[in-house]
């Protein structure tokens, strides 16, 4: 009897011997499953390579449209100029220095005297009321005149709200400043953060290149590409909503410079972590002196006094003088005066004055009252801040110096090592994630910083980062 041997990529061989024929036709069946799972693999290594590619050109067409979008963002915001830009175009200021101009118009007015008055008497009119025939015409002019004084106090309390709106329309400006440079922060984390993640992208592509080259050559497995591909459409996945971060940051900014929420954007310069040179005292005396909440407090008792002052000058008398022409019919013309003068120390009258000074005086005490409780929240705003801003500093400085640094010498391990196969890429994975949350913590821990330091520039009243 003969047998015949089927090699793989070889011809059939003829061997003869007992029993060989009952063996045959097993060995041939073997033979074709082997060849089948072989085709089987092959097709299988070559669907995951070519679902990689595909994978990788649909990642890398995204990134490099996302950035041909971010070539948009070709100048670069200036923080100092935007500034400028506030000061002069946002609507809040603009209102607010109309109001400071309607006080200052203010003044004018009180310390005026009031419209003399000219009259025309008609005395003994005859019964046809023929007006040519009276006995007497009287023609006049008056003026009251206030007691000495009083304009002179009334335009003293209308300098002083003036001056306090004044007050008002720099705190205004502080405030703008402080909202316009979180804004501005803002938009600089939302922009940083979308880098991060087509960085991330980026480097997850890599890690698929290393995963397909090592299961081409039978050293990974199918699995570590597929979870490389799942971390992609993930991180991809989380695109949109960065997005959407970096559109809100950038509508509010160019809603404090009054432009359209939509105006492009240029990119916002990373913040420079210079410290504060000021101690807590200097930082204090320059909030006593320069903050304009508190210098609005300070003439607000000055407007107080003076309007207790104007309160105690209403006990003297006002006055009223006139000159009169006398026509008289068939009689000898002539001229006249007249003084008239209020009585406001009658008792019936007096006590309405009395109220007057008692609601001054109060109107003092409440005055005082609310400029020492801003001195001292004034106090406790600028220990708190400072405060906040020494914290989030050491957490940056933190993140730069030590947190970040060790990040990434633990990621360029983990690759390293699942390139020679000493480790596994789940800990490739771990340590790209752990690296990408820790680039976000440290970006996000010098925008807060910005924030703390903006909220203590506004409350000092001066500003304390010299790139700004």
């Amino acid at each position: 009897m003969c047998r015949s041997t089927l090699g793989l990529n070889g011809p059939a061989h003829c061997l003869c011997g007992p029993g060989v024929e009952d063996q045959s036709g097993d060995r041939a069946s073997n033979a074709r499953e082997l060849r089948e799972v072989v085709f089987m693999t092959q097709n299988k290594q070559r669907w995951c390579v070519t679902v990689a590619s595909v994978l990788m050109m649909f990642f890398s067409s995204g990134l490099s449209q996302a950035q041909d979008g971010d070539s948009t963002l070709r100048n670069r915001l200036v923080l100092p100029e935007l500034i400028q830009e506030v000061l002069a175009r946002n609507p809040e200021l603009a209102a607010a220095r109309k109001q400071w101009e309607a006080a200052t118009n203010r003044i004018a007015q009180v310390r005026s005297l009031d419209d003399p008055i000219l009259s025309l008497q008609l005395w003994n009119v005859p019964q046809p009321f023929n007006v040519a025939q009276t006995e007497n015409h009287i023609f006049g002019l008056s003026q009251n005149l206030p007691f000495p004084g009083k304009l002179g106090l009334k335009g003293e309390v209308a300098s002083r709200s003036a001056e306090m709106t004044e007050q008002a329309v720099h705190a205004k400006e502080r405030e703008l400043i402080a909202r316009l440079k979180q804004a501005y922060y803002d938009l600089f984390l939302a922009q940083k953060t979308i880098q991060i993640h087509h960085e991330q992208v980026e480097l997850l592509r890599q890690f698929v290149e290393i995963a397909n080259a090592k299961f081409r050559v039978g050293k990974g497995s199918q699995a570590d590409v597929l979870k490389a591909q799942v971390e992609l459409s993930l991180l991809q996945q989380q695109l949109p909503v960065l997005e959407q971060r970096r559109k809100t940051a950038g509508a509010m900014l160019n809603t404090l410079l009054d432009r359209d929420s939509a105006s492009p954007l240029g990119l916002a310069q990373e913040p420079s972590q210079r410290p504060i040179e000021q101690p807590l005292g200097d930082l204090q005396s320059f909030a006593l002196n320069d903050r304009p909440e508190i210098k609005a407090a300070e003439l607000d008792v000055q407007r107080s006094e003076q309007s207790r002052a104007l309160a105690q000058r209403q006990y003297y008398p006002d006055f009223n003088v006139a000159v009169q022409r006398f026509q008289n019919f068939q009689a000898n013309d002539g001229f006249g005066a007249y003084v008239a003068m209020s009585i406001p120390f009658a008792f019936w009258t007096k006590p309405k004055y009395d109220a007057g000074v008692q609601e001054a005086e109060a109107a003092v005490s409440v005055a005082q009252a609310q400029q020492h409780t801003l001195e001292n929240l004034t106090r406790f705003q600028i220990n708190d801040l400072l405060a906040k801003f020494r914290a989030t500093d050491q957490v940056a400085t933190l993140y730069r110096t030590t947190i970040l640094p060790q990040a990434e010498q633990s990621l360029e391990s983990a690759r390293v090592g699942y390139r020679v196969g000493k480790g596994s890429f789940l800990d490739l994975i771990d340590a790209q994630r752990t690296w990408r949350g820790f680039q976000h913590e440290y970006f996000k821990a010098i925008v807060d910083r910005q924030h703390r330091l903006a909220e203590l520039e506004q409350v000092v009243g001066i500003t304390l980062d010299r790139q700004s």
